[in-house]
């Protein structure tokens, strides 16, 4: 069993998808700009420390000598108290002084001016930011090379991060807050017209069928006027099943009257014979009546748009040999030639048998009730088809549509019900056979035929 889902809660899905992304990338993006900016802040500090310190380097004595202020080093300690190192480095990699023996950087050149580089390293289980800076003494007299390295935990940059990114994270949480309820009011004021549409569907009295008219947009209109076919297709069903009906209570009202007005007459008289002819009236009418009943289901069964056919391999040929036996007792009794031209082999359709058999029996009693003499049931092939030709009166050209209405008749006799070419077409279409009305050979009679597709492999 499938769970049905909400409409308004699919929307939210699809459209909170995308802004969850944005919001994710914005995160990102504030955690990146976060670390970015406080490690330039710091840098900063980096800079002019190491700055500060080349500056105080001297030559005194032969050697590179530092009287370093401490305000060279508080610089870099901030209220995080970072822990700061420092040293000097003569152009030799010998360390002249500094508080801890700090390594070089790997792309420090010895040939480089006046430079810093950075870089994040691990030294004695500590995570440090150092910065190098390559310069030399600014003494005319001498031009010696060194280097100073500085670095500093990250306690400082770590604090400054965190502070700008809960600054940012406000901003994002205020931001995505407002985009959810827009979000929100949004989807729910575009499923207003949809919510209409529901409210006036549910408020129509059941019985109506008249057509929706509701001011709708354009995606909703589209679902209107689809609906408003489908009531229009409604109403033509139930104008035909309401002049159906109408039509089948006359028709059965007639027979099951006369069989009533028949025995009632039959009971004032005192003649056996008369008793005798009464019953084979009613009789007679009795078999016509349920002949009519028999063919008001077919029709109603066929006409059923629930209804659905399962279609099976069938051999043509067997169904007319069948018909003829059928038949053949009830045609010789009223004086008919039924026969069968089959063939040769196997003709082979999909089908359903007893619609095929219902439909050969009309035909049969159409024939033999309007005055046929001879009719012929037969077969051909390439492509698969169905024949029933008569030699009796026939149906003009111009009446031949007509024919194929319910109840109507070629003759008003009281022969006959005018459905048994109405429940012939309905099983033509069923099959998604071809029915064709002709003249017989020579211009006489009637040629029904039955043309099916061929069948698949």
């Amino acid at each position: 069993m499938r769970v049905a889902h909400s409409l308004y809660g699919r929307l939210l899905a699809w459209l909170a998808l995308p802004l969850l992304s944005l919001g994710a990338l914005l995160l990102l993006q504030a955690g990146w700009q976060a670390k970015a900016t406080a490690d330039r802040a710091h840098d900063r500090l980096l800079d002019a420390a190491s700055l500060a310190i080349a500056e105080q380097v001297q030559w005194q004595d032969g050697r590179l000598w530092l009287d370093l202020p401490p305000a060279a080093l508080e610089m870099l300690a901030g209220d995080a108290e970072e822990r700061v190192f420092y040293s000097l480095v003569d152009q030799q990699g010998r360390h002249i002084t500094g508080n801890a023996a700090l390594p070089a950087h790997p792309g420090a050149d010895a040939e480089s001016g006046d430079t810093l580089l950075y870089r994040d390293l691990e030294w004695q289980g500590l995570a440090l930011r150092q910065g190098v800076r390559r310069s030399r003494l600014e003494d005319w007299r001498n031009r010696e090379r060194f280097e100073v390295r500085v670095a500093h935990t990250r306690e400082g940059r770590d604090a400054l991060r965190q502070a700008l990114l809960r600054s940012n994270l406000a901003g994002i949480l205020g931001m995505g807050a407002l985009a959810v309820a827009s979000l929100l009011l949004a989807v729910r004021a575009a499923l207003k017209p949809l919510t209409r549409l529901r409210h006036a569907i549910r408020a129509r009295d059941p019985r109506t069928l008249v057509p929706l008219e509701l001011s709708l947009p354009r995606e909703l209109a589209e679902l209107r006027e689809a609906l408003n076919e489908l009531l229009a297709r409604m109403r033509r069903v139930r104008a035909n099943q309401e002049r159906f009906i109408g039509d089948a209570s006359h028709q059965l009202r007639t027979p099951l009257a006369g069989i009533s007005a028949r025995a009632e007459l039959a009971l004032r008289d005192t003649d056996p014979e008369a008793w005798r002819d009464a019953l084979a009236t009613i009789q007679a009418t009795s078999e016509r009546t349920a002949r009519l009943a028999m063919q008001l289901l077919s029709l109603t069964r066929l006409d059923n748009p629930e209804y659905q056919a399962t279609h099976r391999p069938l051999d043509l040929n067997a169904c007319v040999r069948r018909a003829v036996r059928d038949h053949w007792t009830s045609c010789r009794q009223a004086g008919v030639d039924l026969g069968a031209d089959c063939s040769e082999g196997e003709v082979r359709v999909n089908g359903t048998e007893w619609q095929l058999k219902e439909a050969l029996a009309n035909l049969i009693d159409n024939a033999r009730r309007y005055g046929a003499r001879r009719i012929t049931l037969a077969t051909l092939r390439s492509p698969p088809r169905l024949v029933v030709e008569d030699d009796g009166p026939g149906i003009a050209p111009e009446r031949r549509l007509l024919a194929l209405r319910p109840f109507h008749r070629g003759r008003d006799d009281g022969e006959g019900s005018g459905l048994g070419l109405a429940i012939v077409d309905g099983i033509a279409r069923t099959h998604g056979a071809r029915l064709t009305l002709d003249a017989g050979a020579e211009g006489r009679g009637l040629r029904v035929e039955l043309r099916f597709a061929e069948p698949s492999p």
